[in-house]
């Protein structure tokens, strides 16, 4: 399954590692029409261990899929695949209510 990322919630904590800082991410399954929220872990969880894919489309109708990443104290993480020339899509998207 794969699901597409609209929008993300952070905290207000200073974070050395921005995407820690991401609490939980608004997705839609763009196949069936379904919506849902997830946690940070949960969907790193998912996307490491059962195989799921989520991704961001850019204004340019881009495709960037995410990557389950770990700090190095453990916390659990979603992050772009990283390229220099390009903006950080997951960090740029707006924040959820």
């Amino acid at each position: 399954m794969s699901v597409r990322i609209l929008c993300i919630k952070t905290d207000a904590k200073l974070h050395k590692n921005p995407y820690v800082a991401i609490d939980s991410l608004e997705w839609v399954n763009e196949r069936i029409n379904v919506k849902g929220v997830t946690e940070r872990a949960k969907l790193y969880d998912w996307i490491k261990d059962a195989d799921g894919e989520a991704y961001i489309i850019d204004e340019y109708g881009n495709k960037t899929t995410l990557i389950p990443a770990l700090c190095p104290d453990g916390n659990k993480y979603v992050k772009t695949v990283f390229d220099e020339s390009k903006p950080d899509y997951l960090l740029a998207l707006p924040q959820s209510a």
